[in-house]
């Protein structure tokens, strides 16, 4: 009986730090990655088109425990098809991939910050951005902005026809929507 005791509380205790948790089932046709550019005279966005995202916290508290996002950059789409080659080529070429892996979020002064990893052309960084989270019933929307800067990747300036340069300062915008399962 001595060893029965601990073993019950042991799962007492892990049933109820559990209880909170839950996985947000992201609803793609309804949240959007979007990444802005300026190049010179012009600005353009590419949109992710397809990811992989894996999201898990506190139901409750809204506060986020992991969080993995993964994508390919061939879906990556700017609305012009060249343009979406010469990004594929410029990141090395064959079927580039990155990635994104949280790592922790603080507050101050009232604004909510995360922190993690994206990797880039082989390259890892540590990022942190201001993000929102709202509930409505079991609906979640998670809305962030990440700058980036492109060279930190190891990526080169982009250039063309000597005049033509895209700014290596990247935003990406997020705006997920899933449900609380």
């Amino acid at each position: 009986m001595p060893r029965t005791l601990p073993t019950f509380l042991c799962g007492i205790l892990l049933i109820a730090t559990q209880a909170g948790a839950a996985t947000l089932k992201v609803d793609k046709s309804r949240s959007r990655i979007q990444v802005d550019a300026k190049a010179t005279g012009h600005a353009f966005t590419g949109t992710l088109s397809k990811y992989d995202a894996q999201v898990t916290g506190d139901a409750a508290s809204l506060a986020p425990s992991a969080v993995k996002l993964s994508w390919k950059f061939a879906d990556l789409k700017t609305e012009d098809e060249k343009r979406d080659k010469e990004m594929i080529k410029w990141l090395g070429g064959g079927k580039p991939e990155g990635r994104f892996e949280f790592i922790k979020t603080w507050e101050d002064k009232g604004t909510s910050y995360a922190q993690g990893k994206i990797t880039i052309h082989g390259v890892s960084k540590v990022i942190a951005f201001p993000y929102t989270v709202k509930k409505a019933g079991n609906w979640v929307t998670i809305d962030g902005t990440a700058s980036l800067d492109y060279q930190d990747f190891g990526l080169p300036i982009i250039r063309a026809m000597a005049v033509m340069t895209v700014n290596p300062k990247l935003s990406v915008r997020f705006h997920l929507v899933g449900q609380v399962k």
